[in-house]
């Protein structure tokens, strides 16, 4: 069995979880410093915009970042309990979750402040590793749509980063960048389905057999919490390490 296969969440958690306070600080004010961009996810209907961390300040306890450029966005961000960031610097997932924001001037324009995080989450790029799921009753992922309709389609591949499909068709909605706020599948062994947003990075038209089309489509998990990659990364190591027991 692989090692990753017997690791427990537990043991999950602290490999993956930097709890340090002072290397907390540390990557916040790398990131402040290379201007990386961040997604903040927040509300009821999982809103998210762009903005830049602006400054590390552990004497107040606090990160700020840049507001959104729509009042009402940055109305909803300050009416919500919980906020959640995430990037890839340099092809590596990085999020961590914070309390609520409140309003403050940095340096002569709004801006916003949360207290900064207890625990900040990095996943190495051999953690992204992408598996192809079996064709024999394949996974199935649905995604509710903006006109309500409900899309489905079997799985083809699946990383902790995002998940790919084959699908037979494409909704006309369908475009890079989309986001799909309410999508959902269920892991072989899991007691219950695994809920999460997903943005759309790439859809690429294929010839299957006797010319049929086939579209494969890749979507990213948005701020996929720390629970459920977990889960996934599980049903993975089980994958490989029934293939290397059948190979």
């Amino acid at each position: 069995m692989s090692q990753l296969a017997q690791l427990s969440e537990a043991e999950i958690e602290e490999r993956f979880h930097i709890p340090s306070r002072t290397a907390i600080q540390f990557m916040l004010a790398g990131f402040v410093r290379e201007r990386e961009s961040f997604s903040v996810q927040f509300g009821v209907n999982r809103d998210t915009f762009q903005t830049l961390l602006l400054a590390v300040q552990p004497d107040k306890d606090r990160l700020i970042f840049d507001c959104s450029g729509s009042q009402e966005t940055n109305r909803r961000l300050l009416d919500s309990e919980q906020l959640s960031f995430a990037a890839h610097p340099g092809g590596i997932l990085v999020h961590f979750s914070t309390g609520p924001a409140i309003d403050v001037n940095f340096e002569g324009a709004r801006a916003f402040a949360v207290k900064l995080p207890k625990v900040l989450v990095r996943l190495q790029r051999r953690e992204h590793f992408r598996i192809e799921t079996p064709r024999v009753r394949p996974l199935e992922f649905f995604a509710r749509l903006a006109d309500g309709a409900l899309f489905n389609s079997p799985v083809h591949d699946i990383s902790v980063a995002g998940i790919g499909l084959s699908a037979n068709n494409v909704p006309d909605s369908f475009a890079v960048g989309v986001v799909l706020p309410n999508c959902r599948f269920a892991l072989p062994e899991e007691a219950s389905d695994l809920f999460c947003a997903a943005t759309l990075r790439n859809i690429t038209e294929l010839e299957g057999r006797a010319g049929l089309r086939l579209f494969r489509i890749g979507l990213q998990f948005n701020d996929l919490p720390t629970a459920d990659a977990n889960r996934i990364q599980r049903y993975i190591a089980r994958l490989e390490h029934e293939r290397r027991d059948l190979a």
